[in-house]
C-alpha cells in the first residue's frame, strides 16, 4: 500500500497542476477473503520452515487496518466502502467500542434495506427477456410465480439471480419445465439436476466458516424446530437448552460466523428476543442430503440433540449445584425420569 499507492499519490498531491482526485474504492465480499499459507523464504535448506498457519479472519483484519491506514492519509483522496456478511471480524473492526476512529454510518441491508422491490423489477425483466429468447406467451410466468420467488429469496438478489442464471442457461429441458420444478423444490432431485447449485455453494460457504460446522448446523435446525414448536423461546432459553456448559459462550462460538444466515440478538435483548432467520430456502438446503452433503443431519439426530439438552439442562435443575448425579440415589433418579416422561406426556 505504502509503495505502490500512497507514495505515488503523494507525489501526485505535491505537484502545483498534479489533477485533483476524488472518487471511492469499493470492496465487495472481503469476508470470502480466504487465508494463504506460505513458506518463509527468508531462510533455506533445512531451516525452511512453513510458518504458522493463517486464518482467514486475520488475513482480512490484515486489510482492514491497511485500508484503515490509508484512508487516515491526507494523501488518499478516496472513500472506502466495504460490502461485507457481518461476520465476527468485521462486527469487532467497526464497532465504536473497539476502535477510536468514528466510521460512517453502517448499512445493514437486512434491516434497513427492503429489496423485495428491486428483487421484482429484476425478475420481471428477466422473465421478459427469457420469453422473447425463447418465444414463450405473455402469460408465462404463471400468476403468483414472481412473489413467490421474491418471498422464497428473503431478500437475497443471490436467490433470484441463480433462479434466472438457471432458466436462461439450461439446455436440458424447457424454461416452463425449470420453473415449475424450482417452484417444487422438494420433489426437484427427483427431475433434473440442482438449481440451486451457487446458492448451495454460499451456505457451504458460510457454514464451513464455524469453528465446528457440524454441531453449528445442529444448533441451526434446533432453533428452527424449537422456534416451530414454541414460538416465542428467547434466544438465552434456548442457549439454556443446548449448550453443553451452561456457563460457557458455546452460542457465540458456534454462531459467531453466521450472522448472514440467522439474526442472533445482542447479549443484553437475549433474554426477551428469539433468534430468527433471514433465509427461508436455508432448510430446504440442510434438510436435503444431494444439496448439503456432509453437512446433512438426519432429523432423528436432531430431536435426540434437542433431547439431550432438555434431559441435560432439567438434571442440572433437579440436582442443583454442587452436587453431581451420580450421588442421588436409584430411586430418586427413577423418580426423576418418571417425572420427566410425564411432563413430555403433557405437552403432547
Amino acid at each position: 500500500m505504502e509503495v505502490l499507492v500512497l507514495g505515488p499519490l503523494r507525489e501526485i498531491a505535491h505537484r502545483p497542476d498534479g489533477p485533483g482526485l476524488r472518487g471511492a474504492v469499493i470492496i465487495d465480499g472481503l469476508d470470502e477473503c480466504e487465508a494463504e499459507q506460505y513458506h518463509d523464504t527468508t531462510t533455506t535448506g533445512p531451516k525452511t520452515q512453513l510458518l504458522p498457519p493463517r486464518t482467514s479472519d486475520q488475513d482480512q483484519l490484515e486489510i482492514l487496518h491497511v485500508l484503515q491506514m490509508a484512508s487516515a492519509d491526507p494523501s488518499f483522496p478516496f472513500r472506502v466502502l466495504i460490502a461485507s456478511r457481518p461476520e465476527r471480524v468485521f462486527r469487532e473492526f467497526f464497532n465504536p467500542e473497539n476502535s477510536p476512529i468514528l466510521f460512517s454510518h453502517k448499512l445493514d441491508l437486512h434491516e434497513d434495506y427492503n429489496a423485495d422491490a428491486d428483487i421484482t423489477l429484476f425478475l420481471e425483466a428477466q422473465f421478459s427477456r427469457i420469453r422473447r429468447r425463447y418465444n414463450l406467451p405473455p402469460s408465462w410466468p404463471p400468476p403468483g410465480t414472481i412473489q413467490t420467488l421474491v418471498e422464497n429469496a428473503s431478500g437475497q438478489f443471490v436467490y433470484a439471480a441463480t433462479v434466472i442464471r438457471f432458466l436462461a442457461t439450461s439446455h436440458r429441458e424447457s424454461p416452463k419445465a425449470l420453473l415449475e420444478a424450482i417452484l417444487k423444490m422438494g420433489a426437484i432431485q427427483k427431475t433434473t439436476a440442482n438449481p440451486l447449485e451457487q446458492l448451495d455453494a454460499l451456505y457451504t460457504h458460510i457454514l464451513l466458516s464455524s469453528p465446528d460446522p457440524p454441531l453449528s448446523v445442529l444448533w441451526v435446525r434446533s432453533i428452527e424446530r424449537l422456534n416451530l414448536v414454541t414460538h416465542s423461546l428467547c434466544a438465552s432459553n434456548i442457549n439454556l437448552l443446548l449448550q453443553m456448559d451452561p456457563d460457557s459462550n458455546e452460542a457465540e462460538h458456534l454462531l459467531g460466523n453466521l450472522h448472514s444466515l440467522i439474526r442472533v440478538p445482542p447479549p443484553s435483548d437475549q433474554a426477551t428476543t428469539k433468534y430468527d432467520f433471514y433465509h427461508r430456502s436455508l432448510f430446504d438446503f440442510l434438510q436435503d442430503p444431494c444439496r448439503c452433503k456432509k453437512l446433512y443431519g438426519e432429523n432423528s439426530k436432531i430431536s435426540i440433540f434437542i433431547w439431550d439438552g432438555f434431559v441435560r439442562t432439567c438434571i442440572a435443575s433437579w440436582i442443583g449445584p454442587g452436587v453431581s448425579w451420580q450421588d442421588r440415589s436409584d430411586s430418586q433418579q427413577r423418580r426423576f425420569f418418571a417425572l420427566v416422561g410425564k411432563a413430555i406426556k403433557d405437552a403432547a
